[in-house]
């Protein structure tokens, strides 16, 4: 959670390497994802750290900015303080992400991913660091996923995988291999 100036620095600098970003400011044209990212880690700043009432009007304005972008980008629906530094959306496309998940460092995830609650819970899942998420995919429910793991295109995640450093696939999904995620994250993120 972004709680100084040097946290929002560190979180920028982590999210422009994960999203294979090697220049140091975003175009204005071709680069709205990086551009989302940039507006989301802004408004967890203002969110998080400044509490006076000008400091959290200005919060709720980046907040109403960031879900407008987000609609522009085909539907990305995260909320604030749910990705930990290092975050790359992969594509345009639907995502929808619960308040009360909680994602660690270095996650990538596709187009057509939804991280929910189920049944009335008012949790969602809490997934280590550096996992990979696959295009239309679901993690559904108060679960757990440990640290390093992959999971593949259209797998539907109900129950916790505590196990670090395999991938997953399947519904419901199931071990498939012990390949863990790093292959599918950026090079030069600190994956420890």
């Amino acid at each position: 959670m972004i709680k100084s100036k040097a946290d929002l620095k560190r979180y920028l600098e982590q999210d422009r390497i994960a999203l294979y970003k090697h220049k140091k400011r975003p175009s204005i044209a071709g680069d709205e994802i990086w551009q989302y990212e940039i507006l989301l880690r802004k408004t967890e700043y203002y969110m998080n750290c400044k509490k006076s009432p000008l400091g959290k009007g200005f919060a709720l304005f980046l907040h109403y900015r960031l879900r407008k972008k987000g609609r522009k980008l085909c539907g990305f629906h995260i909320p604030p303080n749910t990705f930990e530094e290092g975050l790359s959306i992969a594509h345009w496309g639907p995502i929808v992400v619960h308040p009360s998940a909680r994602i660690g460092k270095n996650c990538r995830i596709h187009q057509c991913v939804t991280i929910g609650a189920t049944n009335g819970q008012t949790k969602a899942a809490k997934i280590g660091d550096n996992v990979f998420i696959g295009p239309c995919s679901s993690v559904i429910g108060n679960i757990e996923i440990g640290n390093d793991i992959a999971i593949g295109a259209n797998t539907v995640v109900t129950k916790s995988f505590l196990e670090n450093g395999i991938t997953i696939a399947g519904t419901p999904a199931k071990k498939i291999s012990d390949n863990n995620s790093h292959s599918n994250l950026a090079a030069g993120l600190n994956l420890d």
